[in-house]
């Protein structure tokens, strides 16, 4: 009898000793990620500026221009994004260079929905920015970027234009064609 009492004990006992000597298993797992790509995750959409009343008096006018970047790149180098325009122009006549402008730095790029990002944040532009513009669009210049380290994944930056309509302007539909860049490299 005292031998079957001593029989699951001294068993539990070489059963945990077995264990307690056995190497634990050594194992990796791994995982490649190759870069994608840097772009607009959608074209820049077009600035639709509100229909203003001549009065007599100096104008301006805003209009947001939501911007979705897509950096796949996963390199973290930082982007930046360009711009340059031709002069607003409604027939024979045009709006002075220098009417469009950003006032003050868009704020900090968000997230699109459902996207694990880093936010960029224009570290390098001043502000208020000065869109080019002339008959012939003229070498664009940086109007956002994300410096290095930043700026990854899926996000939009929402600057806010703001167009100066002078008091002398004439009545007309006024046009201009923007070219936005978007460029590796704070």
């Amino acid at each position: 009898m005292k031998l079957r009492t001593m029989l699951p004990g001294a068993a539990v006992a070489i059963g945990a000793a077995l264990l307690a000597a056995a190497p634990a298993g050594a194992t990796t797992a791994s995982e490649t990620l190759t870069a994608g790509s840097l772009g607009f995750a959608s074209t820049p959409g077009n600035v639709n500026f509100p229909s203003t009343a001549l009065t007599g008096q100096d104008k301006s006018v805003t209009a947001t221009q939501p911007l979705d970047i897509a950096d796949a790149t996963g390199s973290g180098a930082g982007w930046n994004i360009t711009a340059t325009s031709t002069l607003f122009k409604s027939g024979s006549y045009t709006l002075p260079t220098g009417a469009t402008t950003i006032a003050s730095a868009p704020n900090a790029a968000t997230c699109d929905a459902n996207v694990t990002c880093t936010p960029g944040g224009s570290t390098t532009v001043a502000y208020p920015y000065t869109l080019p513009a002339a008959a012939t669009a003229p070498t664009a210049t940086k109007l956002y970027n994300a410096p290095a380290r930043t700026g990854m994944g899926d996000q939009t930056v929402t600057p806010t234009w703001k167009l100066a309509i002078p008091a002398n302007a004439y009545a007309g539909n006024y046009t201009s064609t923007w070219t936005l860049s978007l460029v590796s490299a704070p």
